[in-house]
């Protein structure tokens, strides 16, 4: 079955960065594209940032650009977030998400990225 597993997450100062990772198993993870999402305390979860399968195209919300950088590394079936210069307003549970088709997606247990002092 499908499995994403994310890591990395943790306390991390204002200003600081973290990389959080997601381990797929059960498809073929190279030929899915792969997104990132967070969900903050009382918010909705929102869209952080998006993958081609290859790796050749990223995108991301304007409010991410230029901080958060998705990576992949389709020989070990992993999907990379790197988050620098953090903000308080970063505070939330980072869940990857790879989507089959309509009303047909999954999602890991998420990882808590906390920015605080």
């Amino acid at each position: 079955q499908v499995l994403l597993v994310e890591s990395g997450g943790g306390l991390v100062q204002p200003g600081g960065s973290l990389r959080l990772s997601c381990a797929a198993s059960g498809f073929t993870f190279r030929m899915k594209t792969m997104r990132w999402y967070r969900q903050a305390p009382g918010q909705e979860r929102e869209l952080v940032a998006t993958i081609s399968s290859n790796g050749g195209t990223t995108t991301y919300p304007d409010s991410m650009q230029g901080r958060f950088t998705i990576s992949r590394d389709n020989a070990k079936n992993t999907v990379y977030l790197q988050m620098n210069s953090l903000k308080p307003e970063d505070t939330a549970v980072y869940y990857c998400n790879v989507r089959f088709r309509i009303n047909e997606e999954y999602w890991g247990q998420g990882t808590q990225v906390t920015v605080s002092s």
